[in-house]
């Protein structure tokens, strides 16, 4: 949040800005991680899986990330070895430094191409055997570009211990010591806290790490997390790089930054989603998506609530789905991977078609949307995907052609963006409002053409196929008020200024399905918190 904050305040000041992290883990990427380790994996348009803070940052700033963007220990030794073993390093030993150092700081000069500033956001915490490397690299790095060039921000923490009512500064004096132990002195200290701190308190950590008052900046908690541009700017933190680095920029445009937060304040509707998926207690599996209903929810004036659905809770005859979905107004399945959870999520897709709930499936919520259909509308009541029942008699999702041959796990799935041609009267058309769109993709497994016309004449309409013709992008319900299902993963361009048309529409549908359920309450006798009859009037004519 602090390095999307930062580049979100450089470029609206008319700077040219790109982000890029360095993970000290051994993985080549986070794309065999299980989300319970690392969260959401962020996939790129050049079809690169990423750490989730890669989302933050295209969600903060203009610059699209790349393979560039995100660099692992992992990478970093591949490449090393590799070059090793074709001898680019002509017989010397090959060591940490100054080999892998010197890879890493390859690294940033690659990514800072033609960028006016890059910020560098190195992870873990200071004092991590793995961080070491990256940290003796930038410390290399000041030395070899020149010092005017390059400024160290450290992010630390100063916990308020309540049983003493006091802010404690010694995890700060402790990070900042071993920062200058190996090196690197911070010119500015962005302290995380949950209160404003004095200017004492300032003086106080100045003092002991070595640093003038003005460069230690509160990073104070908030709502939400599109408030941090905002509070880093009342603390004048880029004024204060702008000064360091000696950059010429206008001043600040943060007039739509502002409009964003005060509408984020005073959300007028509210709107619940149910999301079923089997990750209900981690949040970050979801990250991306979480924040594009959200987004969705701003522009159209509402607060989005989320209610996650253990997938697995769902299955079993006993479970009655009424009452688990009585107050969602929508229901969205997710992509994922595995086939833990996955009839709970097929029974939840039977209840938005059978009961004209808004549904949105994504990625896997796409296949399982095409399963449940083929079952209960079709009559192939065996249908499933071969990854979950390798001998189903009706796999009418397949493992994709050029998937077949592959044995390696890492990168080796559809990945970015690809073309995807719109069919007109769709509601997808409609939404995106051209023929023509690109989405980025992450999965393995495909729509079973085999069963593409058995599937249309009972009402499936196919609304989005790739060029060619071979790849089921988008499904639709032609008798249903919104029920869309696509391949791709949409959340990964929803930005909070402008939400994908998807998610627009999709909780622009879930609101009016809520208005719905109130006014049909209304009209049973039931009680409401619709009580004028201006607002009834407005309801009826909404509907």
């Amino acid at each position: 949040m602090a390095s999307a904050s930062i580049g979100a305040l450089l470029e609206n000041r008319g700077l040219k800005v790109s982000i890029q992290k360095l993970d000290p883990y051994i993985n080549v990427d986070p794309g065999t991680m299980s989300p319970f380790q690392h969260g959401e994996v962020y996939v790129t348009d050049d079809g690169t899986e990423t750490d989730l803070d890669l989302g933050h940052y295209e969600r903060f700033i203009s610059a699209r990330m790349t393979k560039l963007n995100n660099v692992t220990t992992g990478k970093i030794y591949h490449s090393v070895i590799q070059k090793e073993r074709e001898g680019k390093y002509l017989g010397r030993t090959v060591q940490v430094i100054p080999h892998i150092t010197d890879e890493i700081k390859g690294c940033i000069i690659r990514a800072a191409n033609k960028e006016d500033v890059l910020i560098v956001e190195i992870g873990g915490t200071v004092g991590d055997i793995e961080s070491l490397p990256f940290l003796e690299a930038i410390r290399q790095f000041k030395a070899d570009i020149g010092k005017q060039h390059v400024l160290y921000i450290h992010l630390t923490l100063i916990p308020f211990i309540s049983a003493a009512d006091e802010l404690k500064t010694k995890p700060t004096q402790h990070s900042v010591q071993k920062l200058r132990e190996i090196g690197i002195q911070p010119d500015i200290l962005l302290c995380r806290t949950d209160r404003d701190l004095s200017k004492e308190i300032k003086a106080k950590i100045a003092l002991f790490c070595n640093m003038d008052h003005d460069c230690v900046m509160t990073a104070k908690d908030v709502k939400s997390i599109y408030e941090v541009p905002l509070c880093l700017h009342e603390e004048g933190l880029d004024d204060k790089i702008i000064e360091l680095l000696n950059i010429w920029t206008r001043e600040p445009e943060l007039a739509e930054w502002k409009r964003l937060v005060d509408r984020i304040q005073h959300l007028k509707k509210k709107v619940t989603i149910g999301i079923v998926g089997k990750y209900v207690d981690l949040t970050d599996a979801y990250k991306s998506l979480n924040e594009s209903l959200y987004h969705a929810g701003f522009a159209l004036d509402a607060q989005v609530h989320l209610s996650f659905v253990d997938s697995e809770s769902l299955q079993g005859d006993e479970v009655d789905l009424s009452k688990i979905f009585s107050e969602c107004d929508g229901i969205l399945v997710p992509g994922g991977f595995g086939d833990r959870g996955i009839e709970g999520k097929i029974k939840a897709i039977r209840y938005a078609r059978e009961n004209k709930i808004p549904f949105f499936g994504i990625c896997l919520g796409m296949q399982l949307a095409v399963i449940e259909f083929a079952r209960h509308v079709v009559g192939l009541t065996k249908a499933n995907s071969r990854e979950f029942d390798a001998k189903t008699p009706y796999p009418v999702i397949d493992l994709m052609e050029e998937q077949k041959a592959v044995m390696n796990k890492g990168a080796t799935m559809r990945l970015g963006a690809y073309p995807c041609v719109l069919e007109k009267g769709s509601k997808a058309f409609e939404h995106y409002g051209e023929k023509e769109i690109s989405e980025r993709h992450r999965h393995r497994y495909e729509f079973n053409n085999a069963y593409r016309e058995k599937l249309t004449q009972k009402g499936l309409l196919i609304s989005g196929i790739s060029p060619d013709g071979k790849l089921v992008e988008i499904i639709e319900l032609k008798k249903h008020p919104w029920f869309v299902a696509c391949q791709f993963h949409p959340e990964f361009r929803s930005r909070p200024m402008h939400p994908h048309p998807l998610f627009l529409h999709f909780i622009e549908a879930a609101l009016n399905a809520g208005l719905q359920k109130q006014w049909l309450h209304l009209k049973t006798g039931g009680e409401s918190e619709i009580t004028s009859l201006a607002v009834q009037e407005k309801t009826k004519k909404i509907i």
